[in-house]
């Protein structure tokens, strides 16, 4: 649900859109109203619409009038299509969307190549509740999913951009999108945007349960970012839409996204407001995912993971191994997935991808202390050792709504600190590697957080309190970092890290 106040248009308060309802017999009036104009942005979610004047309040409202019921004129229409890729080959493409219609539709791409699509769907029994913590997601939230298809386009060359559309001649088609594959494993380099905690928020003036106020801003900017050409891929780390279940708010989230993610692989991580949920087996046994319990997430973004329920997966692109984490999935020594890590990272090929970068969504270090801790000590005590062993050369995390850097840190103390090169750029030389650096990029559109001024961390070398995304760029010899303010497109922190003939 969505609510807009009549005070928002300006000419209410004033009474300037006066007009009479009732007369008397002499023709003074004795019933006058106040008209107000209001704008909602409502997007296709396939089910009928109704709008309701009330007043009162959200806790004691009193319906005053209701419209008539509104329909879509096309429920089944094929919507926000969405990139991801399947392996590092670099040369298949999988492309999700969704539609009020769940017989097979397909995706046209190439200039005459088509895939077929697989539908599926997630009910409400799929949904997490338990008797004491009744959930949004299958309680009081629910919201049907519609049918949410996925297609696979092969026979594809790395780093060549190709036209596509999707859906059927019975439902409608999507408009025609160009679309990048990103470079191969092994290339010389790769450039990709990475955030956490985005979100979405109104594009009208409504109120609703849960804003996050950065999230426009910042899918703005990326948009720009991707005009200039250099974005091979895109990585949400966690934290993707806070429908937290209230299951229509996907739909708004992947609205928002699809000029993004319709252009670029868009590569994803689960975090807390995805998966957790008391009787969820979560490592965390908290109320943030509404009840969705991962269902949602590993429905609308498929990724190249190890198993259902089981969402951890590496991917190669250009110079760089990507592995990608669960915190949210049990980490501790001997776990199925510390296992997968272990092995993951002892079998990099190094002489194809020099760069290993770790990403998941809670982090090892931040300097924010909350009532709720955002480090968990027994995490860093667990995964941080295979970190150092495996020689990670960058670590991104999100979950805390703000942007931190580190030394090359482990245990918490600096292993070595960055010099700066010729052009004033802090780098870490990795040719004599001694610990990974870590960054924070959680601004991408949750309320901020806020840095104290005292007891700064000895280990914390940046820090910004502002929306905004890291700009990645490597080559076989160079990483270089820029977190970009989203408000102003302007760099606010910047570091390098080499190895190798620089």
């Amino acid at each position: 649900m969505q609510a807009q106040f009549v005070k928002s248009d300006p000419n209410y308060l004033g009474c300037k859109n006066a007009a009479c309802q009732k007369r008397s017999a002499s023709g003074a009036c004795q019933v006058q109203t106040c008209g107000a104009t209001l704008t909602f942005h409502v997007i296709n979610f396939r089910t009928d619409v109704e709008f309701v004047f009330f007043s009162g309040g959200f806790q004691t409202p009193c319906v005053l009038k209701r419209s008539g019921v509104l329909r879509f004129a096309n429920p089944a229409k094929p919507l926000h299509g969405h990139l991801s890729s399947t392996d590092s080959t670099a040369t298949s493409m999988r492309i999700t969307w969704v539609s009020g219609d769940g017989r097979p539709q397909q995706v046209q791409y190439a200039g005459g190549r088509s895939a077929a699509s697989v539908a599926t769907t997630f009910t409400q029994k799929d949904m997490c509740s338990v008797p004491v913590l009744p959930s949004p997601a299958k309680d009081f939230g629910w919201h049907d999913p519609g049918y949410i298809h996925s297609a696979v386009m092969t026979g594809l060359q790395p780093s060549q951009s190709y036209d596509y559309r999707y859906g059927s001649d019975s439902v409608g088609w999507s408009d025609t999108t160009k679309f990048r594959t990103p470079p191969a494993a092994g290339s010389d380099e790769v450039s990709f945007v990475i955030y956490g905690d985005m979100g979405k928020a109104p594009l009208d003036p409504s109120v609703e349960h849960y804003i996050q106020p950065g999230s426009i801003s910042v899918t703005n900017a990326v948009a720009k970012e991707m005009q200039t050409g250099k974005v091979d891929s895109i990585f949400h780390i966690g934290d993707i839409s806070y429908a937290t279940g209230f299951l229509v708010e996907w739909d708004f989230f992947l609205h928002l996204i699809t000029p993004l993610a319709s252009q670029v692989s868009y590569m994803t991580a689960i975090g807390n407001h995805e998966r957790d949920y008391a009787g969820s087996r979560s490592v965390y046994v908290t109320p943030d995912s509404g009840g969705e319990c991962g269902v949602a997430y590993e429905s609308y973004f498929p990724m190249p993971a190890v198993g259902k329920d089981k969402p951890w997966y590496s991917i190669e692109q250009g110079s760089v191994h990507f592995i990608v984490m669960s915190t949210e999935h049990q980490w501790s020594e001997k776990s199925e997935q510390y296992n997968w890590m272990d092995e993951d990272l002892s079998s990099v090929d190094r002489s194809r991808t020099p760069w290993v970068i770790f990403i998941g969504h809670r982090p090892m270090y931040s300097s924010i202390q909350s009532i709720l801790p955002s480090v968990d000590p027994n995490f860093v005590a667990s995964v941080e050792p295979l970190l150092l062993n495996n020689m990670v050369d960058l670590v991104f995390f999100g979950h805390v709504h703000n942007y931190e850097r580190t030394c090359a840190v482990y245990q918490g103390k600096c292993k070595s600190m960055p010099k700066k090169d010729a052009n004033g750029i802090d780098t870490y030389d990795n040719s004599n590697y001694t610990a990974p650096v870590h960054a924070i990029v959680g601004a991408g559109g949750f309320s901020l957080d806020g840095f104290s001024s005292i007891n700064r961390k000895s280990w914390s070398v940046s820090r910004v309190s502002e929306f905004g995304y890291a700009r990645v760029h490597a080559t076989r010899t160079d990483v270089l970092v820029q977190f970009v303010s989203s408000s102003t497109m302007e760099i606010q922190d910047q570091f390098r890290i080499v190895k190798g003939g620089r």
